[in-house]
């Protein structure tokens, strides 16, 4: 059952991936490659309330979402550590200097990550 809550989550996602995709075409690829990952632990968050559960930190969600779905394999691992790679793109993005600058194609990817966790998502939660 998707909750108010979950809904707000997903609602936020959307429009992260909105926004990921206004930055990738006109080439900020580091605030790009960050709201990639929002998107994703947006995506992170509903799931973890659809088992009941929340978190406030970055961190925790991504450990709780490895714990319980990627570990118990409802979900593909392999968004687990697209989950990791996409928050080390966003510190880089948000952070990186000079000499660790995100690239046009990892910004694109990033994106690509977060579509196919959106989906993966709506997926899974059209299930319930």
């Amino acid at each position: 059952m998707i909750t108010p809550e979950i809904r707000h989550y997903l609602n936020r996602a959307e429009e992260s991936h909105a926004a990921a995709n206004v930055l990738l075409e006109k080439k900020f690829l580091g605030f790009s490659a960050a709201q990639s990952y929002y998107t994703m632990f947006y995506l992170a968050q509903a799931l973890l309330l659809s088992k009941g559960l929340a978190f406030s930190s970055h961190s925790a969600v991504i450990a709780a979402y490895g714990k319980e779905f990627a570990k118990t394999k409802l979900f593909d691992p392999k968004f687990h550590r697209l989950l990791i790679d996409a928050e080390a793109r966003r510190a880089i993005g948000h952070y990186g200097g000079l000499d660790n600058a995100i690239t046009e194609g990892e910004a694109a990817e990033s994106y690509q990550w977060a579509g196919e966790f959106i989906q993966a998502v709506k997926d899974y939660l059209a299930k319930d």
